[in-house]
């Protein structure tokens, strides 16, 4: 992985009326990186993808994204980037040949048709190419729509929560694709709400109501977090979720299956707490456990004050 950066922002903001959409996004991404952006809905990471792309003008803040300024030089990173909108962009009343073919006449390529048959063999879409967009499933409307922004050979794909709705096969062929990708150079600034998929990038950055509040990898955000979980196993376990929660050091428990997880900021206290619990109800085996990305974000969401309430 190469360490010049794609994204190097500092400070930027956005606001839409009243609304302060996005605080302050300082962000740095280095080439070949599969950067993870995560938050809530409507937490600013959709204004912030747009920003970066050139989608958007930042109200303030500097910075430049492929070498490019990110308030005056906007057209110029539009060439480069590929985006993938949350919502299927392209026309479902063309087949997905003529669908490419589209998007190639609006960058202006001459070597389109080349372009295009590389596009469709890459992404295995050559049973489906004849096919009405608006006829294919959540998983091929996926491939069609990565064919699609990599047609002009961006350096950087910006891919906004590309995955929602889509089938646990088809989640992990696209993830496969997207390593491939990077394993070209090509950089990727991706949203999602999976968990599963936050751990398949190699760096992450948090984001709620609008303020990037940790980054690092995965190992490093759920270290500098320093939750303390325990897990709790035995029959009737609903029964017990609701004895736990008002105990001291306990901020959240929730059902995993067939246990309890039970997790809190001071570890020293949720400790004593278990420790009591399990001498209180002795039929249930209390276990200490390691936190994970999941839980570091839900306790980042309470932290997290909500301007806009």
């Amino acid at each position: 992985m190469s360490s010049d950066l794609v994204i190097d922002v500092r400070n930027l903001n956005k606001r839409f009326g009243t609304k302060h959409v996005v605080r302050d996004l300082s962000l740095q991404v280095s080439a070949g990186e599969i950067y993870g952006f995560l938050g809530p809905n409507g937490s600013g990471k959709t204004t912030s993808i747009r920003m970066l792309c050139g989608l958007l003008t930042p109200d303030s803040g500097s910075g430049t994204c492929l070498g490019h300024d990110v308030i005056r030089q906007t057209a110029e990173i539009k060439r480069e980037v590929g985006y993938m909108t949350q919502r299927f962009s392209l026309w479902e009343d063309l087949t997905v040949r003529e669908n490419l073919d589209f998007v190639g006449r609006m960058y202006g390529m001459r070597n389109r048709r080349d372009a295009v048959g590389a596009a469709i063999d890459r992404l295995g879409l050559g049973s489906r190419e004849h096919d009405l967009a608006g006829s294919l499933s959540g998983g091929w409307k996926q491939r069609l729509s990565l064919a699609a922004c990599m047609l002009h050979e961006p350096r950087l794909l910006l891919l906004d929560e590309p995955t929602a709705g889509v089938d646990p096969k088809a989640r992990r062929e696209f993830w496969q694709e997207i390593h491939e990708l990077a394993a070209t150079g090509v950089t990727v600034l991706v949203s999602t709400h999976y968990m599963d998929e936050a751990e398949r990038c190699h760096r992450l950055a948090y984001i709620a109501y609008g303020r990037l509040l940790a980054r690092g990898t995965a190992a490093e955000i759920v270290a500098e977090r320093a939750l303390g979980a325990w897990t709790v196993s035995g029959d009737e376990l609903a029964g017990l979720a609701p004895k736990l929660v008002p105990l001291a050091g306990v901020d959240h428990v929730t059902v995993f299956g067939s246990q309890l997880h039970v997790t809190g900021r001071d570890r020293e206290q949720l400790a004593r707490s278990m420790e009591q619990a399990a001498r209180q109800y002795g039929d249930y085996r209390f276990a200490p456990a390691a936190p994970g990305l999941e839980d570091v974000f839900i306790s980042m969401m309470d932290n997290a004050r909500d301007d806009r309430q």
